[in-house]
């Protein structure tokens, strides 16, 4: 019998994309449903843009504890979700006062203030809803621990509370584990729990596998925010789609301002072996998620 090889990772990844993008699409309250204003940005804020890193590690994850790519499209849509509505409110006047997301008008730009306040405050609580009456877990507690694992990640002591460090660091000179702390906090907390909600929906791991994809987990969440660095002290923001040189005008601390570029570089160098490493005891098994943080640590936008 002959054994059908498993697509390339740009073919995978892509198919992942498009498949969100459709499930995110059928998700989300449709655009002109009441309040209709609200719900069109709701959508404008989550559709249309995004590499989606979230889902394809959900997916990633997914795929090495064999579960099924229906059940992996529902923790994936909330975390897009929760990732969307941080991105919102991230962009607005009192935080980082941002213009342009995704090669777009942000959300308070393109509707207006109140409007991106509320359409993030929605689209977290869609989130949970999303996820809470779509089971695919095996059982009831492994579904409601996937809440739990959400609600951590995105809250005071996971992405929000990332956030107010990130807040509270502006104009001070932090040392490199206090930025490590923050962004496992800012930009780690979701990574992590994207590897974990994707495990959760497959086969039971023992200690020893749930312990190395956590560790991969936190690898690829720092290596992520140790490029995204780079990339706003390099890159234009035409190829970013977001204001470039940003941190470095409003004096917030960066791995790039604080090693230097460099030796920001070598750290995302020793990220990457130190994910891949997390992964080499599981062979071919551990492909995607090898993958996808060769990725992150190439990608250029």
């Amino acid at each position: 019998m002959s054994v059908i090889a498993p697509p390339a990772f740009r073919e995978w990844m892509a198919a992942v994309q498009s498949r969100m993008e459709t499930t995110l699409a059928r998700l989300l309250p449709a655009a002109d449903a009441l309040p209709a204003k609200l719900h069109d940005a709701m959508r404008y804020a989550v559709l249309g843009g995004g590499k989606r890193v979230r889902p394809l590690l959900v997916f990633g994850a997914g795929e090495f504890a064999g579960a099924t790519p229906e059940a992996l499209e529902i923790p994936a849509a909330a975390l897009e979700m929760i990732h969307a509505y941080s991105l919102v409110h991230d962009d607005l006047p009192c935080m980082d006062d941002d213009s342009l997301r995704r090669g777009k008008p942000t959300v308070h730009v393109e509707f207006d203030y109140a409007t991106a306040l509320l359409a993030g405050d929605a689209l977290q609580a869609q989130a949970f809803h999303v996820l809470a009456a779509n089971p695919v877990a095996a059982d009831a507690a492994t579904q409601l621990r996937m809440l739990d694992v959400l609600a951590r990640a995105a809250g005071s002591r996971g992405m929000c509370g990332g956030q107010q460090l990130d807040l509270d660091a502006v104009g001070r000179d932090l040392t490199e584990p206090e930025l490590e702390l923050m962004h496992i906090h800012k930009t780690g907390a979701l990574i992590r729990a994207s590897v974990n909600l994707g495990a959760l929906c497959g086969e039971p791991l023992d200690q020893a596998e749930r312990e190395r994809l956590d560790r991969y987990a936190k690898c690829a969440g720092l290596l992520f925010q140790v490029i995204d660095d780079i990339l706003d002290a390099t890159a234009d923001t035409t190829t970013l789609g977001k204001t470039a040189g940003k941190d470095e005008k409003d004096d917030k601390p960066t791995y790039v301002s604080i090693l230097g570029l460099a030796a920001a570089q070598r750290k995302a160098d020793d990220l990457l072996t130190e994910s891949l490493d997390s992964l080499a005891p599981f062979g071919t098994r551990g492909g995607r998620l090898a993958d996808l943080a060769r990725f992150i640590a190439r990608r250029t936008f």
